[in-house]
């Protein structure tokens, strides 16, 4: 008991550096017994709880609401690609409109009218095959293989106006003799005067007149484009 008293005594420093080590083993102990203590009565209670069935999952593919939301979302796919390929070829008609209704564009690409060219003839005949497939209603579009045959049409007339319209600007009015391109320039001045709504009635029906007959064994305008100037002007024109 001396020898202790006297070790405590002469060490009682060490109280400083055993103490806290002591008291965190001490801590651990008392968190673990409380962990464990939670951890049986949470399997007590697990083991008291009723057992409820689990219903069997279905089988991939096989419900009836998958197989409705697939007929659903496949139909409405469909008709978005319906009204996709029906803006291209809205789209694609008001480009050639924008050169069919303007003179002065058909003066300076002569080529886009002159159906002795291959790129031109093909490009009209394009046009007619996406036209006489073009629906009155998108739900003729919905039968197999409608969509699809309309669909090729329009994007062949596409590629026929892009490549005829390229070659009528790379050769513009290349094929034509100067005493010709000057009868084109001076056509293109009638037109406008012609459109020209602050000119006299006179006038207006002077230069229109004028006009198709420096056009005339040159250009050939499209029975639209006449129809549409007429229209404009035809108030000044006498019959």
């Amino acid at each position: 008991m001396d020898d202790i008293l006297r070790f405590a005594g002469s060490y009682w420093w060490l109280i400083f550096i055993v103490g806290p080590i002591v008291g965190g083993w001490i801590g651990a102990a008392a968190k673990y017994s409380e962990r464990r203590r939670r951890d049986r009565i949470e399997l007590e209670r697990i083991r008291r709880a009723p057992v409820q069935a689990v219903p069997p999952a279905p089988e991939r593919g096989k419900g009836k609401g998958k197989g409705a939301t697939d007929d659903r979302l496949e139909r409405e796919d469909r008709d978005r690609q319906i009204q996709r390929i029906i803006a291209d070829h809205a789209e694609a008609d008001r480009r050639w409109l924008d050169f069919e209704l303007d003179v002065a564009k058909l003066i300076d690409y002569p080529l886009m009218t002159d159906m002795r060219e291959p790129l031109t003839q093909t490009f009209h005949r394009a046009k007619r095959v996406a036209d006489g497939l073009k629906p009155s209603e998108p739900e003729e579009l919905r039968p197999p293989g409608a969509l699809e045959r309309y669909r090729e049409a329009v994007r062949d007339f596409e590629v026929a106006f892009e490549a005829a319209l390229r070659e009528a600007k790379r050769r513009a009015q290349s094929g034509f003799t100067d005493a010709e391109r000057g009868r084109l320039q001076s056509a293109q001045r009638l037109m406008a005067l012609a459109e020209n709504e602050a000119s006299t009635a006179a006038e207006r029906q002077s230069a229109y007149r004028q006009a198709r007959r420096e056009l005339d064994g040159l250009i050939a305008l499209p029975e639209a484009t006449t129809h549409d100037i007429e229209r404009r002007i035809a108030g000044e024109l006498l019959p």
